[in-house]
């Protein structure tokens, strides 16, 4: 059939899974007569044992089976990253299965009864290019991304879960409700959604609803007759007008007020509109996309928002986490605003501290991307020395915020403070390696020196080495949870190594702890080398 190269499918692997016979060896049959090579699997578990035993170009997998369904397959395989390509049969057409499938990581969804030619159709698409091609070994979400969001910066699984999502239901004109905190990126994604439509060519029009007054948002989106009202000296189209044959994109649509929603709906549901002032209705093909920070099912239920309506735009949700649930972006994003700020302002730097992108991965971004991408450019246009940007560099409303939040966290584990080190503590630490107080020298602690020879440690992994709990490191005084600032110098003085021993002593407990003995979390969250911290721990322990 048209579109549909055979030729691309010669030779490919395919295995076909299906717990009713007839029909898997249908189409083993048919695709085994265009050259492919087909293996069927009569359940989910031996569809399973077949993936770890080689390698798949494409897997057809049917939705409903008596021991494994097709769901549970596809994410066992792509857990043990054994999944090829997947298309996702199924007599249950629903959107809601056919969504959960893109989800997991199919590439379409055929519904039984299908016809061969369409079966083919799809296989084509799926493995149109050759088996050889580098781009066909690339994540497909991470080409998505580069092609239609390529402002859209990340790698995070829950944000590549999105792309997935965007990849197949670009091309359609369904209804899409983005849904995500204030500066996560909403637009980006519409945007993107329009230009890997068929309307790209087509005009992609705005409107936050939030900035209109309630008053003027009707016509601002259905346009006006001269004369419907004081101060309307001309006729004006709509942006619903203006956006015909392409996009229009609601931001903020929670902030519609309900008379509208009932007009809106019904443009939803027609494809047509009144201008405010007519009577004749205009016909509009316009693709929907809206945008919220709010919970309109929540809205819906206390009758602020048109529970109709909401049913209506919740067709394909999309949801976006915030930057606090992928901060793992953080450093790519940092590097991409410098290297922004540079082009844009004329004001390069070098690069950015490890210690510096530490504070930063500690911080909770309320603001997400945008306060991140304000706070990038801000610390570039004011950093005055070598070209690197540091913790000085950092925001002071930034830095206090981790530094209360710190303490406010180890307040709520222990919140009793110690008291100040006695004297008698510390003549008692001297007198048993057999010195006084006056003479002695206090022995520097395990942790205090810094690694001179880490040769070997910089090519370890943590999986070369057992985890470092907290019980293995000596402690030599009691533990401080407490910021310095909290500390009162006592009259009779202290011995400062002591203290410098014991807070970095907890430090490095605490940072075990939150990261369950894994040394380049703890290493990222304390600020230092990771070659460091072993060598520390690694004294700690003779």
């Amino acid at each position: 059939m048209p579109g549909a190269d055979e030729s691309a499918l010669r030779g490919r692997r395919i295995l076909i899974v299906d717990d009713h016979d007839p029909h898997r060896r249908l189409l083993v049959d048919y695709l085994s007569g265009i050259g492919c090579e087909c293996i069927g699997a009569g359940g989910g578990n031996e569809a399973l044992a077949r993936l770890e035993q080689q390698t798949f170009d494409l897997i057809l997998l049917d939705l409903r089976m008596d021991d494994l369904d097709g769901m549970e397959v596809l994410k066992r395989a792509r857990e043990q990253g054994i999944a090829p390509n997947c298309i996702m049969m199924s007599a249950e057409g629903t959107i809601s299965h056919a969504v959960e499938a893109i989800r997991l990581g199919a590439k379409d969804f055929l519904v039984k009864p299908f016809e061969l030619a369409q079966l083919l159709d799809t296989v084509c698409r799926v493995l149109g290019g050759p088996s050889t091609d580098d781009t066909s070994r690339r994540d497909p979400r991470k080409l998505w991304r580069d092609k239609y969001a390529p402002k859209f910066i990340g790698d995070h699984p829950a944000l590549l879960e999105v792309f997935l999502v965007l990849e197949r239901i670009a091309t359609t004109d369904c209804t899409v409700l983005v849904l995500g905190e204030s500066g996560t990126g909403k637009e980006l994604v519409a945007r993107a959604v329009h230009e890997a439509s068929n309307r790209r060519d087509q005009a992609f029009v705005p409107v936050n609803c939030g900035a209109i007054p309630e008053t003027l948002i009707e016509s601002e989106l259905f346009g006006h007759a001269r004369g419907a009202f004081s101060g309307a000296t001309q006729a004006r189209e709509g942006r619903f007008a203006v956006a015909d044959g392409g996009t229009l994109f609601l931001d903020e649509i929670g902030e519609m007020s309900l008379s509208v929603q009932v007009k809106f709906l019904r443009v939803l549901q027609e494809q047509e509109f009144v201008p405010v002032g007519e009577t004749k209705p205009r016909k509009c093909d316009v693709r929907i996309i809206a945008a919220t920070n709010k919970n309109l099912e929540k809205m819906a239920q206390e009758k602020t928002f048109r529970e109709d309506l909401f049913y209506r735009l919740n067709l394909i949700p999309i949801h976006l986490p915030p930057l606090r649930d992928r901060i793992e972006d953080v450093p790519i994003l940092t590097a991409h605003f410098m290297q922004e700020v540079g082009r844009r302002r004329g004001r390069a730097v070098a690069g950015i501290t490890d210690e510096a992108l530490a504070l930063m991965m500690q911080y909770t971004w309320p603001g997400n991307v945008r306060e991140l991408e304000n706070v990038v450019e801000r610390m570039t246009l004011l950093h005055q020395g070598s070209g690197t940007l540091g913790i000085d560099d950092v925001p002071t409303r930034l830095r206090e915020e981790v530094r209360r939040a710190g303490t406010s966290k180890r307040s709520a584990a222990a919140p009793a403070f110690p008291p100040p080190l006695e004297p008698s503590y510390i003549a008692s630490n001297y007198a048993a390696n057999g010195a006084s107080e006056a003479t002695a020298p206090v022995t520097p602690p395990p942790y205090l020196a810094e690694a001179h020879d880490t040769t070997s440690s910089a090519e370890e992994n943590d999986d070369d080495l057992p985890p470092v709990m907290p019980a293995d490191i000596p402690r030599s005084g009691k533990r401080i949870e407490a910021h310095p600032a909290d500390l009162v110098l006592p009259r009779e003085g202290i011995i400062l190594r002591d203290w410098v021993h014991i807070f970095e002593t907890s430090l490095i407990e605490q940072a075990l702890e939150r990261t369950e003995g894994n040394r380049n979390k703890a290493a990222r969250l304390l600020g230092m080398n990771r070659t460091t911290l072993v060598e520390k721990i690694r004294r700690g322990q003779k």
